[in-house]
């Protein structure tokens, strides 16, 4: 394990397996993959057997949390990699407060998205 996924292993309370996002979505897990590989959300190998898996923090109510593919997309605008974003999402922010990502799943994705959009600057 290198020192970021320590890191994000540290900062992300709960993780996913691909086919348990499709059952919560109730979709196939091709449809999981498709939205992983359009950014809509972000999926890292973890484990002993190195699976894909998501923060858990990403599915609400059976469906992607609102506001988080344009938040990712605009970090990856900004030049993130997928564990910049991770560690940015899951990081406390005493101003938000809390971190961007529950900042998304309690629906105030607009402040999370003007403090993304303010890393560009």
């Amino acid at each position: 394990m290198t020192e970021i996924d320590a890191n994000i292993d540290a900062l992300v309370p709960a993780w996913l397996h691909l086919p348990d996002i499709a059952e919560l979505l109730d979709v196939e897990v091709t449809r999981v993959r498709q939205l992983v590989k359009e950014g809509q959300l972000i999926a890292v190998r973890r484990g002993e057997n190195r699976t894909l898996q998501v923060p858990a923090a990403f599915i609400k109510d059976g469906r992607v949390v609102k506001g988080l593919s344009g938040t990712l997309t605009l970090l990856r605008d900004d030049g993130f990699t997928d564990e910049e974003m991770l560690e940015w999402l899951f990081t406390p922010d005493p101003s938000l407060p809390g971190t961007p990502a529950q900042a998304l799943a309690e629906n105030r994705g607009t402040e999370v998205k003007r403090r993304a959009q303010a890393l560009a600057v």
